[in-house]
């Protein structure tokens, strides 16, 4: 790209010191986008580092009101800045961000994982993990303080979370095989930490595991008999985290009944391939042909760590320049089996400099080494190019556009996952899943993300269930009987996904719905445009905005007509 970098404007200076100071506050968010500066702190869970954080939104708001737009781009910020702030406070005020506790996103995972995106190639590296993991019993008793506090006022978060969350904690603070113990034990190893480090590594490991153990037994004793019974958390608390998730407002009535009506019209498509992998069979015999297919199948992490990297390598060179336009730093991606064993394959970012790059985790559950690449060729796509990392590492990328918020912090899952949804379709359009059985996987994914609409909807909103599974209120084995309905994953997968959309809500939908979005956002610009309509250039425009909530990239690229 040979764009001329654009002015700075107050607002771009405005925004940038918003993300200094949130990095100060949040230091595993500022690990997690690449912020440096940070590294040997973890953040303050309790009461007054949640008021902290919300008081900065507050006064970012604020000061955002008293200037002027210099431009469409300072217009977009503004924008997207209102939607993600002021939602932050709607969320703050309501109670909803003080003590979250689920399987999946929230302190209990957040304080393990960032360490997974820490260097660990030097003792200097070694003596930063270290001085991190010191801080690990003041971040644990702080988010117990507000867990306390929730609970006290009536917030207290869903029996089956806190079930679920004390087994990860206990597993992660084990003192023999615990996450902590193994950390400390890679760099006794590699032999990158001297004595002094790896004794300080050592004692703080200790003290991290320790803190976990406290947690594990606050969940127990304390916080489980005060947990409520009811999973779902109702259509009022439910619509503002699908604004959260989303990044736009959607009818969720009307959303909840085309889940099914996506999920009904895949399937039928899944039965249509089906017939020309195995001639007059179902879908379960074209999955059974597929599995069984040695030239579909390889054994060993370490072997499907390679197929992915040349599976991401391959889509990079063959798309750079002819479908999209792909900076330099931008096409290099990196393949990593991850630390943990619960299963997935997940993107994490690049730094700032690049210096870390755009990475592809697979998270391989225990015991499993024998892999089907007809289910994860359309992973790569979703989770490389074009999806997450062309989507998050070229917006990193745009520095002399985008101001460092835009560029680092503008996340937004609908319009994030949608777009990585919406490139794995792009892909089938572009002959990339033009194999029956590398369309099946793709087709498989897609109606599992159409079937968490569904029951994600369904379960917090009261809505009345299909008769497939009863009718009535949804409730979380109704949830569970059509998961398992209407999917090809196994069992311990669909467990875990089952314990997520009850604690997490509004988050799965954003994958499906956002997708669906992006499509019809297409379509808008292709029929104002007309014959001028071109398709490498609305994917440069789109993604040339960031990751803003989708109402907000809308119109920025669809801005009102003159009268």
């Amino acid at each position: 790209m040979t764009d001329t970098p654009r002015p700075r404007t107050p607002i771009d200076d405005l925004a940038d010191r918003y993300v200094d100071e949130y990095a100060a506050l949040d230091p595993i968010a500022a690990t997690a986008i690449g912020v440096q500066g940070h590294d040997d702190r973890l953040t303050d869970y309790s009461p007054d580092g949640v008021a902290e954080r919300a008081e900065l939104h507050r006064r970012t708001l604020a000061a955002l009101e008293t200037l002027e737009p210099a431009d469409d781009t300072d217009r977009i910020t503004v924008a997207a800045m209102r939607d993600r702030l002021g939602l932050a406070l709607e969320l703050h005020d309501a109670g909803l961000d003080l003590a979250p506790l689920n399987v999946i996103h929230s302190p209990v995972q957040d304080l393990r994982d960032v360490f997974d995106l820490m260097p660990t190639a030097t003792a200097e590296d070694w003596a930063v993990v270290a001085r991190r993991l010191t801080a690990m019993p003041d971040a644990v008793a702080g988010y117990v303080e507000s867990l306390r506090r929730a609970a006290a006022s009536g917030r207290a978060p869903a029996r089956r979370q806190v079930e679920a969350a004390a087994g990860q904690a206990e597993q992660f603070g084990d003192g023999e095989s615990g996450f902590f113990v193994i950390l400390a034990g890679q760099a006794d190893r590699s032999g990158t930490a001297d004595g002094a480090v790896a004794a300080d590594l050592d004692r703080a490991a200790s003290a991290a595991a320790g803190a976990y153990r406290d947690l594990t037994r606050y969940l127990r004793e304390e916080l489980l008999p005060a947990a409520r019974e009811e999973d779902a958390v109702g259509r009022e608390e439910y619509a503002l985290w699908s604004r959260e998730f989303v990044g736009a407002r959607v009818d969720l009535e009307e959303t909840y009944v085309w889940g099914q009506e996506e999920l009904a019209r895949i399937e039928a498509e899944m039965r249509e391939v089906a017939q020309q992998i195995v001639p007059g069979g179902s879908v379960q015999d074209a999955v059974a042909a597929l599995n069984a297919d040695p030239k579909r199948t390889i054994r060993g992490t370490e072997a499907f760590r390679e197929w992915m990297q040349a599976k991401a390598d391959e889509a990079i060179a063959a798309l750079a320049d002819v479908h999209f336009d792909i900076p330099e730093p931008v096409r290099r991606i990196e393949c990593r089996i991850a630390p943990t064993n619960s299963g997935g394959i997940y993107y994490t970012g690049p730094t700032e400099d690049f210096s870390r790059p755009g990475r592809m985790w697979w998270s391989v559950p225990e015991g499993v080494d024998t892999f089907g690449t007809w289910q994860q060729t359309t992973t790569v796509f979703h989770e490389g190019v074009p999806g997450h990392h062309l989507q998050i590492a070229q917006t990193m990328y745009r520095s002399d556009l985008l101001n460092r918020w835009r560029r680092a912090m503008a996340w937004c899952s609908g319009h994030g996952e949608g777009w990585a949804l919406y490139a794995e379709r792009l892909m089938a359009d572009l002959g990339w899943l033009d194999d029956p059985g590398d369309r099946l996987g793709m087709l498989d994914g897609s109606a599992f993300r159409a079937m968490r609409v569904v029951v994600d909807i369904g379960l917090h909103c009261g809505f009345e269930a299909p008769a497939e599974v009863g009718g009535g209120r949804w409730n979380a084995d109704t949830m569970w009987q059509f998961m398992r309905a209407h999917t090809l994953e196994d069992e311990a997968f669909l467990r875990f996904e089952h314990l997520r959309y009850l604690g997490w809500p509004g988050q799965a939908p954003s994958y499906k719905v956002g997708e669906r979005l992006w499509l019809a956002l297409r379509e808008e610009v292709r029929a104002r445009e007309g014959d001028a309509f071109d398709l490498k250039a609305f994917h440069r425009r789109a993604l040339d905005v960031g990751s803003v909530p989708l109402d907000v990239l809308r119109t920025a690229l669809l801005p009102p007509t003159s009268p």
